[in-house]
Parts: C-alpha cells; sequence; structure tokens
C-alpha cells in the first residue's frame, strides 16, 4: 500500500456505480496467516466495513449492500457465531453516531427472524433511528441466501396465483423481482469479491445477472479506501453490454 493519499480517476468519478455489492470474504485466512484466533479476523474486518461505507458515502454511491452473514454461515462452530452475532450488535449500537453524521440509511435484507433476539433488537433500533437519512443507502445481508430469497419469492407467488389474486400467465421477470427482498432497490451495477476467490456463494443469484464481477485478491481486513478505489476503477474500464453488442 502506497502512503500517498489514494486518488480516483476523473474518469471513474463520472462512472460510479450506483449500487456496489460486496462479499467481504478472508477474514478467517487473514487472522490465520497471523497466527491469531478467527474472530480477531472479523474485529479488524469491521473496521474495513467502516471504511467503505464512509468512501461510498463520500463518493455519493447511493446502494452499498454488504454479505455480512449468510445462511450456510450458521454451520459454522457455535462460540464463532455467538461472537460474531455479539460483534454484529455491538457494532450496530458503536456505529450509530458515525452512520448518522454521515446520513446513511440502514436496510436489512435475509431470514432476520434467525437471527438472536438481542442482535434484531439492536438492528431495528439502529434502523429506526436512521429510517430519516436519504444519503447511502446501506442494505445488510443478514443470515442470507440468493436461493433461500428466490423460495422464498417463488412461494408468495403461488399463494397469490392460489387466491386468484394473479394469473399464472400474468407472471413474468419484473413480478419475481417484485418479490424479492431487494424489490425496492435497483440491482447491483458491481459485484466485488475480496480473497480471490471465483465464485458467487449464493448472493443476490438473480440481482446480479448483469452486474460486472471485480475479484480482488486482497483479504477483507486490509480492503480499505485505496483497494476500494481499485475496484472502482477496474469497473469503470469495463463497457457494460447487458446482453447487447
Amino acid at each position: 500500500m502506497t502512503n500517498h493519499a489514494p486518488h480516483l480517476s476523473d474518469e471513474a468519478k463520472a462512472n460510479l456505480p450506483r449500487h456496489v455489492a460486496m462479499i467481504m470474504d478472508g477474514n478467517g485466512r487473514w487472522a490465520k496467516q497471523r497466527g491469531l484466533p478467527r474472530v480477531e479476523g472479523h474485529r479488524i474486518g469491521a473496521e474495513s466495513v467502516r471504511a467503505i461505507i464512509r468512501t461510498a458515502g463520500e463518493l455519493g454511491i447511493k446502494y452499498l449492500t454488504l454479505y455480512a452473514f449468510s445462511v450456510e454461515n450458521w454451520n459454522r462452530p457455535k462460540d464463532e457465531v455467538d461472537t460474531l452475532m455479539k460483534y454484529l450488535a455491538r457494532y450496530m449500537k458503536s456505529e450509530f453516531a458515525e452512520l448518522n453524521k454521515s446520513n446513511v440509511r440502514l436496510e436489512v435484507i435475509g431470514q432476520i427472524h434467525r437471527l438472536p433476539e438481542f442482535v434484531q433488537k439492536q438492528l431495528k433500533k439502529t434502523q429506526e433511528g436512521l429510517s430519516k437519512n436519504n444519503g447511502l443507502t446501506l442494505i445488510m445481508a443478514l443470515s442470507y441466501g440468493g436461493r433461500t430469497e428466490i423460495v422464498e419469492a417463488v412461494r408468495s407467488i403461488a399463494a397469490k396465483a392460489k387466491k386468484g389474486e394473479l394469473d399464472p400467465a400474468e407472471i413474468n421477470e419484473q413480478v419475481v423481482a417484485d418479490h424479492l427482498y431487494t424489490r425496492n432497490w435497483p440491482d447491483p451495477d458491481v459485484l466485488i469479491r475480496t480473497s480471490g476467490e471465483m465464485r458467487v456463494s449464493n448472493f443476490l443469484l438473480w440481482q446480479i445477472s448483469y452486474s460486472e464481477l471485480v475479484v480482488t485478491q486482497t483479504l477483507w481486513p486490509d480492503f480499505r479506501k485505496p483497494q476500494f478505489y481499485e475496484a472502482l476503477e477496474e469497473y469503470t474500464r469495463r463497457h457494460r453490454r447487458f446482453g447487447g453488442l
């Protein structure tokens, strides 16, 4: 990492994505490389979260979706999950003032009912406190799975069809999109994944159909403003076609 202040090119500033989605990967590996417990990676990773939210807000990016905890993550060792949940509740409480000052609005997607009650309460409190803000919309994907989201949408559409509220012949892409957790926001323009893994890990499967994918080798705890700028520069160099020419 260089010592001089990170710089974003004029071209990148002129072509910023409206919606950035991020798979924050590599906390465990970062800790392992340093002979530290995995949870230490999560603790330092929270500092990266703070840096990226602040940078996205400063740049005027409208939506930032962070993959914070997947449905598969429930299968991790219980003590790691418990610690993560405590970190999550503590983070939402301790970051409230900073988020509010930065005019950030908080939204949450996923099977929120599966989170411990103390986490649900803190999330609700933080969300309510930030609900009047109109800067960056921070969307936290918690206890989230892309397939689960699509299954829930299908179930809800089927229930409407069964009641006669919806003709099956009228079900199209827009109808499906309108039943997803993300129905109120545009699809991500870019999906950034840290730690070099080349997979989407069941994240926003429907929504990233036409998103640019930027994979960086940096592990999440080391991903800060300069690395975010590099990912945005990479996005700017792409020519988005949406399946056309």
